[in-house]
């Protein structure tokens, strides 16, 4: 019976890298959408997103299977509870990969009022949070899990050093506002987003010491 339960918590721990996988792949496609303002590419973001909620919804199918038909132990069933969380992030995060991609089309193929810098390296970061929280799940590392809050606190900076840039630019441009606006909007996205990741390490924090840590502190 232990050796089944613990085929399925691998099989569990597959799919979860895999979907962290295609959600990574959203958030990457949607911000070369909107720096190359390919909107083909935008489109293929918002369609890819049932794929990304089928797998939380098999994922999630398997969370309950586990929970009503092995009976898990106390560290298990923590295991299985941090699964469910960690999908309901990662499911948001490609809400988020969408709405950049929405973010794309609505500014279509007109000029952008400033390089796209910061925001690409925002995304760099996320997508390295990604692959981290996950990792930290798997190998139930604190370690790692707490390093997340260092990654979010760039990403922070990142938002709002964004902010006051494209804030000084609607002042002294007010045609510039409608974009700006959509920008704005982006960089939160990508700030969300992060956000999310450090939801997930501390769902694993909690997994393996039973405490709430707060990874998101100002």
């Amino acid at each position: 019976m232990r050796t089944k339960f613990e085929g399925q918590l691998t099989e569990l721990r597959k799919k979860i890298i895999n979907m962290g996988k295609m959600v990574e792949k959203s958030i990457e496609m949607a911000m070369q959408s909107l720096k190359e303002k390919n909107i083909e590419i935008a489109k293929k973001v918002i369609a890819n997103d049932e794929l990304i909620n089928n797998l939380e919804h098999e994922i999630e199918q398997l969370c309950t299977h586990l929970v009503a038909t092995q009976q898990p132990f106390a560290s298990d069933l923590r295991t299985i509870v941090a699964a469910y969380k960690l999908i309901l992030s990662l499911e948001r995060m490609g809400d988020l990969a969408v709405d950049i991609a929405k973010v794309s089309i609505r500014i279509g193929d007109v000029p952008i009022i400033k390089p796209l810098i910061d925001l690409p390296k925002m995304v760099e970061i996320v997508i390295k949070m990604i692959h981290h929280s996950i990792g930290a799940y798997i190998n139930i590392d604190v370690d790692a899990a707490r390093k997340l809050a260092e990654m979010d606190h760039e990403v922070d900076h990142y938002y709002k050093k964004i902010f006051v840039e494209v804030l000084e630019i609607m002042e002294k441009n007010p045609k510039t506002v409608p974009q700006a606006v959509q920008l704005l909007l982006v960089a939160r996205y990508v700030e969300r987003i992060g956000d999310y990741c450090t939801n997930i390490g501390e769902e694993v924090i909690y997994m393996e010491l039973g405490i709430r840590e707060d990874l998101n502190k100002d």
